[in-house]
C-alpha cells in the first residue's frame, strides 16, 4: 500500500488561461483556516510534502474567526491567493445536541466571515470550503448523490451543524454565479485521524470508542457500554485520504456543485467497535445500550465524481485505527486545538 508521503501528483506548467495551476504555484500564499485541526493538519502536511512554502495558519488565540473585523483585518494584511476553510466547531451528535446554539452560531459566523473577507480581499484566486455529509436529508437515497442536497431536512440533531455548512455551499455558489469567484466545496463523510479530539462526551464515534476501550483496559473494567444498537452502517475516510482529495480538487475542479468525498467502504458500528476493541487489546464485554439513539441508520456517499477526477482512498480502516491509537498512546490528544 503506497504511503501518502510517497504520493506524487503531476504538475502542469500552467492553467489554460495562462495563470499557474495550484500545484504549479507553490510559492503563493495559502491561508489554511483550521490548520491545527484533524483535517486541517492533514492538509497542511500534504501541502508541505508537495513543496508549498507559504502556508499561513492561525490558532484560535491568534485569530478569532467568529469576529468579523479581525478576519477582515487579517485578509487585508495577508492577501492570500488561495483559501482552504477547514475550521469550525466540531463534535459528535451528543455534543451538537447539547449545545445547538453554540454549534449553529459559531459555525455560521466562521463561514460568513471567512467567505465574505475572501470575496472582499481581491487577491483570492481560488477558495475551497469544507462541508459535511450531515447536510443531506435523513431519508436520502443510498449512496447519496450531490443532487439530493435540500430535497429534505437533515437528520434530527444534525441540523445545528449541517445548516451552517449548507449556507457555506450556497454562498460559494452565489459568489461564483454573481461575481465569478472560483469557490468550490468538498463534502467529506465521517473523517478520522490524528488530532481527532478525544473528550468522551463531545467526540466522534471512533475517538470515543478508542478512549472508552483504552480506559476500560487500563482500569480492568469488565465491560464497555456503547450507545445504540450498533446496527448503523457508517462510511469512514481517513484524514490523509481527504487531504489528498482537497489538493486534487484545488488543482483540477472548478464548478458550482459540491463534491462528495467518501471511501465507499461501509461497516456497522458493531464491526467498528469490535475492530477498535481488538486494536486496543481490551478483552472485556461490549454492552449495547439500545435506549440511546442510533442516529441515521445509513449514510454512504456517492463519490463517483471524486473518483472520476482520479482520487482513490489508500488507508484501510484497521490500519488507520492502529495508527490513531498509537498517536493517542503517545499523549498527543491533549494537544488538540481547533
Amino acid at each position: 500500500m503506497p504511503t501518502h508521503s510517497a504520493l506524487q501528483l503531476e504538475v502542469p506548467k500552467a492553467a489554460n488561461n495562462g495563470t499557474p495551476s495550484f500545484l504549479a504555484d507553490k510559492s503563493a500564499k495559502v491561508f489554511l483556516a483550521g490548520h491545527k485541526g484533524m483535517l486541517g493538519s492533514a492538509i497542511h502536511r500534504r501541502l508541505a510534502a508537495l513543496g508549498f512554502t507559504n502556508i499561513v495558519g492561525r490558532t484560535r488565540a491568534e485569530l478569532d474567526l467568529t469576529c468579523e473585523p479581525a478576519v477582515q483585518k487579517f485578509f487585508d494584511a495577508e492577501q492570500p491567493r488561495y483559501v482552504i476553510l477547514a475550521a469550525g466547531k466540531v463534535g459528535g451528535l451528543h455534543a451538537s445536541s447539547a449545545a445547538p446554539a453554540d454549534f449553529m452560531t459559531e459555525n455560521l459566523r466562521i463561514t460568513l466571515n471567512v467567505l465574505t473577507a475572501a470575496r472582499r480581499c481581491g487577491t483570492v484566486r481560488k477558495l475551497l470550503f469544507l462541508a459535511t455529509s450531515a447536510v443531506y436529508p435523513v431519508d436520502a437515497p443510498q449512496p447519496i448523490p450531490e443532487s439530493t442536497l435540500l430535497t429534505g431536512p437533515p437528520a434530527p440533531g444534525n441540523e445545528w451543524y449541517a445548516i451552517p455548512k449548507i449556507v457555506g455551499i450556497k454562498m460559494c455558489q452565489a459568489y461564483r454565479a454573481e461575481l465569478g469567484m472560483d469557490a468550490i466545496v468538498a463534502t467529506p463523510n465521517n473523517l478520522y485521524g490524528p488530532r481527532d479530539p478525544f473528550p468522551s462526551e463531545s467526540s466522534h464515534v471512533i475517538p470515543a470508542l478508542i478512549r472508552r476501550f483504552h480506559d476500560a483496559k487500563a482500569s480492568g473494567a469488565p465491560e464497555v457500554v456503547v450507545w445504540g444498537s450498533g446496527l448503523q452502517l457508517r462510511e469512514f475516510t481517513h484524514a490523509d485520504d481527504a487531504a489528498d482529495a482537497v489538493v486534487l480538487l484545488m488543482e483540477t475542479y472548478s464548478g458550482p456543485e459540491h463534491v462528495n468525498v467518501g471511501s465507499g467502504r461501509e461497516v456497522t458500528v458493531r464491526e467498528l467497535a469490535e475492530t477498535v476493541r481488538e486494536v486496543v487489546g481490551y478483552e472485556g464485554r461490549v454492552v449495547w445500550d439500545t435506549s440511546r439513539p442510533d442516529g441515521v441508520m445509513r449514510r454512504l456517499l456517492d463519490s463517483s465524481k471524486m473518483a472520476a477526477l482520479g482520487w482513490e482512498p489508500k488507508v484501510e480502516l484497521r490500519d488507520g485505527l492502529k495508527k490513531l491509537y498509537e498517536w493517542y498512546l503517545h499523549g498527543r490528544a491533549p494537544d488538540f486545538e481547533a
